[in-house]
């Protein structure tokens, strides 16, 4: 039963066994890997960003490229990429003068995959 005390409900019996939460609570993320995941997410929720996750995942391209299948300016492109790189989404390599950028590994196509199943079956 919850009783209602200045416009907020306070559970007054739980609907969980206490040593099931208490499980739960030293199963709990240290706080900086919790940052690192809501950063994570926030870089993602930006829908330019995740246009340049598309086109990496599909492949491989420098930066006047994606610029140009974005529509968009080397210079903004590349500082969506270094925000991308710094979360280690996105790694690149140099191939003589020219920086090829990729995913950084196959956990950031599934999170984008995944992303758009959900998206997709709503």
């Amino acid at each position: 039963m919850k009783k209602l005390t200045e416009d907020k409900e306070i559970c007054q019996v739980s609907a969980t066994d206490a040593n099931e939460l208490e499980e739960i609570k030293k199963t709990m993320l240290e706080e900086e890997k919790i940052n690192l995941l809501s950063q994570t997410f926030k870089a993602l929720a930006d829908p330019t960003r995740l246009k340049i996750i598309y086109v990496l995942s599909r492949s491989p391209l420098c930066v006047c490229d994606i610029a140009q299948l974005l529509d968009m300016t080397q210079s903004a492109i590349s500082h969506h990429l270094r925000l991308l790189r710094n979360l280690k989404l996105v790694k690149f390599k140099k191939e003589g003068k020219m920086v090829i950028y990729s995913l950084d590994d196959y956990h950031v196509l599934e999170l984008f995959s995944q992303g758009l199943d959900h998206v997709n079956h709503q």
